[in-house]
């Protein structure tokens, strides 16, 4: 709808907008007359159609941003023009599961309103059972479940309701007025005027369905979606078929790539944590009510002073809550999102699992709205130590081991004292490295006695935020949501616990976010799981295990480096450490595991890497490494005799035609195989990277105001800004996309960047010319839990929206009314 925007047309099918597998897309749809004044306003766009060969067991997603006032379906037709499958909730996400390889159209589809989308389309889902959105359920077609009112019998409402049944074709089959009532639907077959009263807005769609079966289906579900609406009717839904069920796993641990890099299921065979040993988690607060984090906390404070800085309305007190969007001030739940790399519940068939899922959580506020102070963040550690403290009280029992994702101040010696204090406790201090991909030490983390860590990417290379340096102790996964190397068709950003706000309301989501500040969690709730074995371990026992190369993968330089320190932390080499620790060393049971499920070379890299490994105890040698097809290889680039370590996979499109490709890679070893899936394409489809048009802003904090440059894609997705005149200071440089032309880059399904990264943005100190500031600007997905949308399916009482940043009409600068 940005009017900015060079208008390419993909309303029908031929005019389909061919696009590369995997891929993540924004788009914008309206019904006529719907959203933002625009391009689209008045005549609608009602259809997005993209061209994409797409293989078995992939599968398509659609994050629908505007859920809460907009519709919007999507679909999946043969490239004959037939409907194939569809998802049509009216919740904030919609997936179909890609049956068969071939070419095919996918439609985005405005039902009602205008929304922003995001579509992901990535490889298929490799870990956790298939998570199933409402409406794909096994249900019974032309039956529904409908409550009216309560009320409305024996009055005039009747009349209007049993006109409702009569137009849509309804009749009673059982239940009675005050409760459910189980309605049959009248096949309509023949039958125009009640087919078009069913299907809405949607009625173009049903002359594609040729499937009876899919055509019940589809019209079963588009007559509930009609009553939805109609205000008599409390709520409806479809009449669900049930089964005996075995306990599904996490909907999204699949996604998190960051646990099979550091070896977590294998340590899970010996201990998810335990819950007496407490992780704290020094933040922003945490959201108390997530689902995935209830009952997942002890007792905790907010210890921010400033009560302007704290934005709840008083100092230091017993709730250390994170409010959130308050006052215009946006929250990325930053303390929400470390907690739940540490403690997200298991096995809960609900989002994202924590790596010490069963251990707690003890949640210190010590940042607020405009960050903290070292005096704040000294009387928290103080509180996790057990220490006296400016709240006047101790937890009932001390932290085992103190995470810190923060940093930006200087060296204080108060602050090293203490910190040597907490040690000579016992207690581990796990701190993160730093964002400014700088040598210059940060601290926290550069602390004496204090774990500092690197992050490192899916590739387990060193991400291009981190900083490095002398200090660095071990690497953890942190991310990089610029790219998708996995596959999986979302950005490489570490998922975790998060939500969205907006005027003071929350929906509860999972998010990717990138940086140091989920790298020092990962390691944080490793050493939870040693100490759940071994609860004398000591931060000295740790070090020595560390310094003697027994608890992670060496990277880079042989031995300790000062890009990755001693190594990537390997979550079942600290186990078994720490049962060989208590004189348990478990039986011997070696087995061979890859750091990788699934690599996405994409449609022009050409290598990539995975790392082989012996998961357990004991002996094994690798004897081969098979691809299934001639253009995909394996070479050792850093292996032992065993045939252990780095490989590096290539492949050949020399000799391809242009498509997409899919292989696996078996490794074999004299105990097991572990299998790869690889993703590769070649040419065709005539797509150049981009993330929509851009506006630039150099944020000045000081006079809270800003210039902003409008700039479109540049080369392969390369954009290019640049500033004049800028007087001497500090300023933030944000960018983002705005496609439904509401004057707000950074909505909810667009493009969002920030220098160096969104999660944690870092000044730009201007005094001299600087250039060479370059930063990732990517569509910031936040995916709900589908048990979540489940619960919200026709309740539109939630809102669903990010940080969003005003920006100016035209280009000059203007005031910025909310600080980003």
């Amino acid at each position: 709808n940005d009017p900015t925007r060079e208008a390419v047309g993909n309303d029908t099918f031929l005019t389909a907008q061919p696009i590369p597998n995997p891929v993540t897309i924004g788009g914008y749809v309206n019904r006529p007359g719907s959203g933002e004044p625009g391009r689209s306003q008045i005549s609608g766009d009602i259809d997005d159609y993209f061209l994409i060969e797409l293989l078995a067991g992939q599968r398509v997603t659609m994050l629908v941003a505007n859920f809460d006032e907009a519709d919007a379906d999507l679909y999946l037709y043969s490239t004959a023009g037939e409907i194939l499958d569809f998802s049509i909730d009216t919740g904030e996400i919609e997936s179909i599961l890609v049956e068969d390889d071939g070419k095919y159209l996918v439609n985005a589809f405005a039902f009602a309103g205008a929304t922003n989308y995001t579509l992901a389309i990535g490889a298929p889902n490799t870990g956790a059972a298939e998570a199933v959105l409402p409406s794909q359920h096994a249900i019974v077609p032309w039956e529904a479940v409908v409550k009216y009112r309560d009320g409305i019998a024996a009055t005039s409402a009747t009349r209007d309701v049993s006109a409702a049944k009569a137009q849509l074709g309804m009749q009673q089959a059982a239940g009675a007025d005050g409760r459910d009532r189980l309605m049959a639907l009248q096949r309509s077959s023949g039958d125009f005027r009640r087919l078009k009263s069913r299907a809405g807005t949607a009625m173009p769609k049903s002359d594609a369905i040729a499937d009876d079966a899919l055509r019940a289906r589809w019209e079963t579900l588009q007559t509930i979606k009609q009553l939805r609406t109609d205000p008599l009717v409390e709520y409806a839904e479809p009449n669900y078929r049930v089964r005996t069920l075995l306990v599904p796993n996490d909907e999204a641990f699949s996604l998190q790539w960051h646990y099979p890099l550091i070896g977590l299921a294998d340590a899970w065979d010996t201990t998810t944590g335990d819950e007496n040993v407490i992780v704290a988690v020094i933040d922003t607060g945490i959201l108390p009510n997530h689902p995935d984090l209830l009952g997942q906390f002890v007792d905790g404070y907010d210890f921010v002073r400033d009560p302007s800085n704290a934005a709840d309305g008083n100092g230091i007190d017993p709730n250390p809550t994170d409010p959130g969007d308050i006052q215009g001030n946006g929250s990325g739940f930053h303390g929400s999102h470390v907690s739940g790399t540490v403690i997200a519940r298991g096995n809960n068939n609900r989002g994202v699992a924590g790596v010490a899922y069963t251990s707690k959580v003890m949640p210190l506020r010590a940042l607020g709205t405009d960050g903290g102070t070292t005096y704040d963040l000294g009387q928290a550690i103080r509180y996790a130590a057990r220490l006296s403290n400016d709240a006047g009280i101790v937890p009932a029992q001390r932290a085992d081991v103190i995470n810190l994702s923060l940093g930006g101040a200087g060296f204080s010696q108060s602050m090293q004292s203490l910190l040597e204090q907490v040690r000579e406790r016992g207690i581990f201090v796990v701190a993160a490295a730093g964002n400014e991909a700088s040598i210059t030490p940060s601290y926290p983390a550069a602390y004496d006695g204090v774990l500092s860590v690197s992050a490192v990417d899916s590739q387990a290379r060193l991400a291009p935020y981190s900083n490095t340096g002398t200090t660095i102790d071990v690497a953890a996964p942190g991310g990089n949501s610029g790219v998708d190397l996995t596959g999986d068709g979302f950005p490489d950003g570490v998922l975790s616990t998060s939500a969205n706000s907006s005027n003071g309301q929350l929906n509860y989501v999972y998010s990717f976010l990138n940086g140091t500040s989920m790298a020092s969690p990962h390691v944080a709730g490793v050493i939870a799981l040693m100490k759940s074995i071994n609860p004398n371990l000591s931060p000295n026992d740790f070090d020595a295990l560390l310094l003697a190369g027994s608890i992670t993968d060496d990277l880079g330089a042989p031995g300790r480096d000062n890009q990755f320190g001693y190594g990537l932390i390997n979550a079942n080499l600290a186990v078994i450490a720490a049962l060989e620790s208590i004189g348990s060393s478990p039986a011997d049971n070696p087995r061979l595991a890859s750091s990788v499920g699934n690599l996405n070379f994409g449609a022009s890299t050409n290598a990539l890497e995975l790392s082989l490994r012996n998961a357990g105890q004991g002996d094994l040698e690798v004897s081969s490494i098979a691809a299934s097809e001639s253009w995909l290889s394996a070479t050792p680039i850093n292996t032992d005799t065993a045939g252990l370590g780095e490989y590096s996979i290539n492949v050949d499109r020399s000799s391809l035609d242009a498509g997409v490709y899919a292989a696996d890679l078996v490794a074999t070893s004299s105990v097991n195989t572990v299998g790869v899936r690889v993703f590769m394409s070649v040419g065709g489809v005539g797509f150049a990277s981009d993330v929509g048009v851009l506006y630039v802003l150099l944020y000045d904090p000081a006079a809270e105001t800003s210039a902003a440059q409008f700039v479109t894609g540049g080369q392969n997705g390369d954009y290019s800004f640049r500033f004049d005149n800028v007087p001497a200071g500090e300023y933030d440089i944000i960018a983002g996309s705005d496609k439904d032309n509401d004057l707000l880059i950074c909505d909810a399904g667009e493009s969002c960047g920030a220098y160096l990264t969104i999660d944690q943005p870092i000044r730009v100190r201007v005094d001299s010319d600087r250039d060479g500031l370059d930063f990732p600007a990517e569509f910031v997905v936040s995916l709900p839990s589908l048990q979540g949308a489940a619960d919200r399916a026709g309740n539109k009482s939630t809102v669903l929206q990010p940080r969003a940043v005003p920006r100016p009409e035209a280009e000059k600068p203007f005031d910025l009314h909310a600080k980003p």
